[in-house]
């Protein structure tokens, strides 16, 4: 099981990082994806996967919600971390305009931004997208032919946004959204649409507790440990059995990210 999504840069990890990771390691995870949200959280998240060579990589990116903070340095303090060789993707990068931390102006330059640099490097990008998903679309298509590859991680939308994405190829990102009754239950449906070949598995920690988790944890806080019900709860909505379809998420995760065995 690999997690594609993990914030383990987040404070609220602070205190017990190391037991975080040794519970991710004894729930069955092969690896973390520790993600990237700007340029600080970038360079943290590198640390962390040199500490913990061969189980933990990283992206590097701008989130939209910090996209004002994007200047020519931290376009050049990019490239820097983009030659790491466990930095395995761009982002997390991508719109947001339902909060607009960031003006919807800033966001969509500093997208095209790690596009071009995506490009430039031959990396795949790992997306954020809320609210924005038609104008999300019309910036990435120019960009899609020239990507390895590309995928919108914690997808949460509609079956029209799903069949845009899955248009252009690109990968989905599930996380335990899927597990909220109030919010996710439509995806227990969307899910079933997602070829094998392009679907990935997530927990969004510290973010996104599956609510139906049964006995509920003490904390709120989500960790990689989590994301075996995560799994349980996608491969029963798509009917398939968890070993296969564990299987075919850790392919498809293993040749987006260019990861070793």
């Amino acid at each position: 099981m690999i997690d594609i999504g993990v914030n383990l840069t987040n404070q609220r990890f602070d205190k017990d990082l190391a037991s975080v990771i040794d519970n991710a390691k004894q729930a069955g995870l092969t690896k973390l994806m520790v993600t990237g949200t700007n340029i600080v959280e970038s360079q943290k998240a590198l640390v962390l996967a040199k500490e913990n060579p061969g189980f933990i990589y990283s992206t590097a990116g701008i989130h939209p919600h910090d996209a004002s903070s994007m200047t020519a340095e931290s376009v050049v303090q990019l490239r820097e971390l983009l030659t790491q060789p466990e930095v395995k993707a761009v982002g997390e990068c991508g719109l947001d305009f339902n909060r607009n931390f960031s003006t919807p102006a800033e966001q969509e330059k500093a997208f095209i931004q790690q596009l071009e640099l995506a490009v430039e490097y031959q990396l795949p990008v790992f997306m954020h997208e809320r609210d924005a998903n038609q104008r999300f679309i019309e910036l990435l298509t120019p960009y899609i032919k020239q990507l390895p590859s590309a995928v919108l991680h914690c997808f949460t939308g509609t079956q029209e946004e799903l069949e845009r994405c899955l248009a252009l190829d690109l990968h989905i990102g599930i996380t335990g959204w899927i597990c909220d009754e109030r919010r996710g239950a439509h995806l227990l449906e969307l899910v079933k649409m997602i070829p094998d070949n392009r679907l990935m598995i997530e927990t969004d920690s510290p973010y996104l507790l599956p609510r139906s988790m049964r006995p509920k944890p003490k904390s709120s806080r989500n960790e990689p440990k989590y994301l075996p019900y995560i799994a349980q709860t996608i491969a029963h909505a798509r009917q398939q059995s968890l070993s296969t379809f564990l299987s075919n998420t850790e392919k498809t995760t293993q040749s987006f990210f260019n990861l070793t065995q």
